[in-house]
């Protein structure tokens, strides 16, 4: 029977592998879920006019104080 010598570098190299790959994982499987709602046209429409409730007169904006 082999026993392995594990060190502290060791084993955050371990746990550093195993957080990498789930989050890859997760940021993958969102990106892929996010083209197929795309495709099928679930996704929802992003809103451009974000300001365009908001009442600005052009007097307002022409009038600088001195």
């Amino acid at each position: 029977m082999y026993s392995l010598y594990f060190d502290p570098g060791l084993g955050a190299m371990i746990i550093q592998s195993i957080v990498a790959a789930v989050a890859a994982i997760l940021l993958f499987s969102k990106n892929i879920l996010y083209k197929v709602k795309a495709f099928f046209g679930l996704t929802k429409k992003d809103n451009d006019e974000l300001f365009d409730d908001i009442n600005v007169k052009e007097s307002d904006i022409d009038n600088t104080s001195n």
